[in-house]
Order: structure tokens, then C-alpha cells, then sequence
């Protein structure tokens, strides 16, 4: 049975211990919010920071074929939720090791992105590969692509594509960071493919 702060379980609660939220505009606000009609506390709901690097190595990029869902099958680089207590880069970093097993160096941000469909702000990293690489628990498979065979109709998101033509364009100096394309919500894919979420 779940647990509260103090020890106690949360089936064991009074009812006048529970929460009753309702949405509505707190005081002082002009968002709707779920609040609590017992003792005002508000419950705020904001986007969810998204973190990856593209990592490269001896010319190649390193992408990981997806092995859970959404997108289960398709390449992405490595990326994936910050955690809590965790600075961005170390999220990168945990994120290369935990699908590809792969130790990076983080560098400078290549990019920060927004999927307001998903309430995600992506932030990408450059990343150098310092060893080797294996599948992880997410991935079906991890490789070293070189530019022209990047699987480019099996990339899985929209910002993979962004994230791997703007670091592209920062191995050529561009000056970093970028932001979505002009007209990009990441909503599509190239190929006219809607994403679902």
C-alpha cells in the first residue's frame, strides 16, 4: 500500500486528510489549476524538460533504435526525461549510458526545442563518444551512422531530424543554440507523418 511523507499508509487517511482538488483560477493567477478546497494548496502541472545529446565519434553519429514505445523500432539519439536533483548535462550523460551504454562528454547545447503538444521543452547536447557502445534496456540496437546512411525515414521524432541537421550545421560553425525550424511544432515528421500524443 502506497505511503505518505510520515510513514503512514494512504488507504489508512481520513476522509478529511485526503485532498479534494477542483480546477479553477486560483487568487493571484490566470491559469486554470487543480486546487484544493480543503487548504488552497495548488497542484501545478508544468511542462516536462526532455534531455539528449548527439553524440559523435570518428566521423559516425551515435543513434539508438527504440525498444519501448512511443515509436518502438525507430532510431533516435539518446534522450530522455531530466530527472529529479539532476543538472541537464548529467541527464545527458545518464541518458547516452543508460540506452547506449555509452560513457559522453557533454559539450556546448546545440539546441532548445519546444513540443507544446507534448508540454516538453527539449534541451540538446554536442556530445563526444570516450568508449565503446552496446544496446541498453531501451534500445533494440545502437550504431555509428555515417551522415549520407543515417536512416533518415526511420528517425523517430521530428526533433531528431532538427537535432541532427543543426548539428550538422554547428560542425560547419554555426553559431549554437538553435531553436525549432521557422514553422516547426514538431507535430510532423518530413514525411507528412502526424505524430500521435
Amino acid at each position: 500500500m502506497p505511503r505518505t511523507a510520515d510513514g503512514g499508509t494512504i488507504g489508512a487517511m481520513s476522509e478529511t486528510a485526503r485532498p479534494d482538488f477542483h480546477r479553477t483560477v486560483p487568487p493571484g493567477d490566470t491559469e486554470t489549476r487543480a486546487v484544493c478546497r480543503k487548504c488552497g494548496y495548488v497542484h501545478y502541472d508544468n511542462p516536462k524538460i526532455v534531455v539528449g545529446s548527439v553524440v559523435r565519434a570518428e566521423g559516425g553519429i551515435l543513434l539508438c533504435r527504440r525498444a519501448i514505445a512511443p515509436r518502438r523500432g525507430y532510431w533516435t539519439i539518446p534522450a530522455g526525461y531530466l530527472e529529479l536533483n539532476e543538472t541537464p548535462q548529467d541527464g545527458a550523460r545518464r541518458e547516452a549510458l543508460e540506452e547506449a551504454c555509452a560513457a559522453v562528454e557533454v559539450r556546448d547545447l546545440l539546441a532548445v526545442y519546444s513540443v507544446a503538444r507534448l508540454s516538453q521543452v527539449q534541451l540538446i547536447w554536442r556530445a563526444t563518444l570516450k568508449g565503446p557502445i552496446a544496446a541498453g534496456d531501451e534500445s533494440l540496437e545502437v550504431h555509428l551512422f555515417d551522415w549520407e546512411t543515417i536512416p533518415w525515414d526511420e528517425l523517430a521524432f521530428p526533433s531528431v531530424h532538427w537535432a541532427l541537421r543543426h548539428d550538422r550545421e554547428a560542425a560547419s560553425g554555426a553559431p549554437v543554440p538553435f531553436t525549432n525550424p521557422p514553422g516547426e511544432t514538431g507535430d510532423t515528421l518530413p514525411d507528412g507523418t502526424r505524430m500521435q500524443g
